[in-house]
């Protein structure tokens, strides 16, 4: 009855490959894996059950991905310099929810970065925080909106003494201050979090921040974003282990049951690909997002921290107010296949949510496409001719797309061959 729908559905499938092939991605939260991790999708492990850890299972028949999270577990710890992993999460959300249920009561204050400022829905009162306490209150922010102000964040700590703070954003351009609070909060016996969702190839890539050396007692992060793995959260960290079994119990039964095996063996091929390029695929990244920024400001768009040198990670913020803000550019673009999405900005209120004057771009897809510094000039062009000069680029985009179709920073050339 349904057969018709089925091969529709498939032919769907098939034209979203087909399209993101030939478009600009600068989605500053996705990446692509490997064609080696990507081929490993459908695996039997897509069809499992593997509750509990590795050794402890709920479930039998377990022995392949016993060695598999425990080989990646033991590959993180290395990577992340911690004592602790956690890889059941399915998400970065995920992994927060586990956090904060096990840290977070209904009285305490918490401490996080607003919405305008880059904080993640899942920090605030309609996220996954919001369902453990309502008492959230903001970072003050210097003039800029970029920075935190560490000496107006202390007073406020000292005064409202709240129960945990959360660092890390989504509008992630500059290293948050780890290590300038980490001492006041040990002293108050405040969790100082930091979600890594973001930066988390920056940080494994020895390129943005330590946030555990600097002091955060953990950190939470999803798995695709600058580090190029399968769509997942992980937390890590050096904490005690008395704490560390809230965070184990916070993962499971807290909030996962079964943790998605196909991804988990996939991130586990990942990680080892980060482990041998990661530093190299980090440079490039900030290398590109500067040099992308530096073009645009060059056209005369309105790119934001300029006195700050624009950016330290892989995202770039530009104010597009003047050319009808970040609804109507990021369709403009879109419809040229250049895909990015509106973005708040710090100076906003938050009722621009849905009509923002902003978008906000990441660099780190087509940098794993081997797009390099001159090829970051060329989308800074094309991106100039679509929003400033009102000119159709989409048979340009789609011409100069064609030739970054292999994924880089990978074991493609050497192991994806053999195993064809």
């Amino acid at each position: 009855m349904y057969e018709q729908e089925f091969k529709e559905t498939i032919q769907l499938i098939k034209k979203q490959d087909e399209w993101r092939s030939r478009t600009i991605n600068l989605i500053a939260s996705e990446n692509v894996m490997s064609k080696t991790a990507r081929a490993m999708a459908g695996s039997d492990f897509a069809h499992r059950y593997a509750e509990g850890h590795p050794g402890e299972r709920y479930y039998r028949g377990t022995s392949f991905i016993d060695e598999i999270e425990s080989q990646l577990k033991a590959n993180l710890k290395i990577l992340f310099n911690c004592n602790h992993t956690e890889v059941r999460p399915i998400s970065g959300t995920n992994a927060n929810e586990a956090v904060f249920s096990k840290f977070v009561k209904r009285e305490d204050v918490v401490m996080v970065n607003s919405t305008p400022s880059g904080g993640h829905i899942s920090h605030h009162r309609l996220g996954s925080l919001g369902k453990f306490t309502q008492n959230l209150i903001d970072f003050p922010l210097t003039k800029d909106g970029y920075h935190i102000d560490i000496e107006k964040t202390k007073f406020l700590i000292k005064s409202a003494k709240p129960k945990l703070i959360v660092l890390g954003k989504s509008l992630f351009l500059f290293p948050d201050p780890v290590q300038e609070l980490s001492d006041l909060c040990n002293e108050n016996n405040i969790k100082l979090i930091y979600d890594g969702a973001h930066v988390l190839g920056l940080i494994a890539g020895k390129r943005f921040q330590d946030p555990l050396r600097e002091g955060a007692c953990l950190i939470t992060a999803s798995t695709h974003k600058t580090f190029f793995g399968s769509q997942r959260g992980l937390i890590l960290s050096n904490m005690d282990p008395d704490n560390w079994r809230k965070i184990d119990r916070g993962a499971f039964p807290g909030s996962s049951s079964n943790h998605h095996l196909d991804t988990l063996a996939q991130l586990a091929l990942c990680t080892y690909e980060c482990m041998e390029f990661g530093q190299e695929y980090a440079d490039d990244v900030v290398a590109n997002a500067r040099t992308l920024a530096e073009a645009l400001d060059r056209y005369g768009v309105d790119v934001e921290a300029k006195e700050f040198g624009f950016t330290e990670s892989h995202q770039v913020a530009v104010n597009v107010r003047k050319f009808g803000g970040g609804e109507k550019v990021s369709k403009s673009l879109e419809i040229n296949d250049i895909i990015l999405n509106m973005n708040m900005l710090p100076h906003e209120p938050l009722k621009n949510h849905d009509h923002p004057d902003g978008v906000r771009i990441g660099v780190q897809e087509m940098t794993r496409f081997g797009m390099k510094k001159d090829e970051m000039e060329k989308i800074a062009e094309l991106m100039k001719e679509c929003v400033v000069d009102h000119k159709s680029v989409k048979e340009e985009v789609d011409r100069f797309r064609r030739n970054y179709q292999d994924v880089k920073y990978s074991y493609d050339d050497t192991v994806g061959k053999d195993l064809k």
